[in-house]
């Protein structure tokens, strides 16, 4: 899974602009909740991450990753909905011309509760994972967690596909398509792009 750690962050042509910056910086997240058709993509090569990733940082202050969307790793039939980023929490969906729309939520969140999951050894490294299943037949529902430090990384998923094919393989492969970012990244990116102006996350006391 590919992940952007770098501490330092070139300032490419293209990006997050300063004065959108400033605006999400000055008001915390805008408003109370805030829905966009703005991917959250993750940074790639000299790419920076969209203002929709800075957005979803903020929401959740504490969190030490924030998830991203790589959508070259979308699979057939599998596509981006929306994002709705609210104080202390952020989600977005994916769609599935097979197994419905908004089939799978990614959340971000301070916290989550794991009670009555199983915890089964992780794929993403730094990460615990729990992992619950509430419905088999004839839909494929139920949550997977991710805790990191000052966080948890959700996925609420519901599949409506065909009863008959291998019910978490769908899963497997759409999820594969969310990484991560980090939140250092994301702080050296908006230092660089301000000059130095601007911080992701402000002094307690400006929020």
């Amino acid at each position: 899974m590919a992940t952007a750690d770098r501490a330092t962050v070139r300032k490419p042509a293209v990006g997050l602009s300063v004065p959108l910056v400033a605006t999400l910086l000055l008001t915390g997240c805008a408003s109370n909740t805030t829905q966009t058709l703005r991917q959250p993509t993750c940074p790639a090569g000299e790419d920076t991450a969209p203002s929709a990733v800075i957005l979803m940082a903020q929401s959740v202050p504490t969190a030490s990753r924030v998830p991203c969307l790589l959508p070259e790793s979308l699979p057939g039939g599998w596509s981006y909905e929306s994002l709705d980023v609210r104080n202390g929490m952020s989600r977005f969906w994916l769609n599935s011309d097979r197994d419905g729309d908004m089939a799978i939520e990614v959340r971000l969140e301070e916290r989550c509760t794991t009670a009555g999951t199983t915890e089964i050894p992780t794929d993403r490294k730094g990460m615990r994972r729990y992992e619950r299943v509430t419905q088999t037949i004839p839909d494929y529902l139920g949550t997977r967690y991710y805790l990191i430090d000052g966080g948890c990384i959700t996925f609420d998923f519901h599949l409506t596909g065909d009863p008959g094919q291998t019910r978490g393989e769908p899963l497997a492969l759409a999820t594969t398509a969310v990484s991560t970012v980090s939140r250092a990244y994301l702080a050296a990116q908006v230092r660089e792009e301000s000059d130095g102006r601007l911080q992701l996350d402000p002094p307690a006391e400006t929020r």
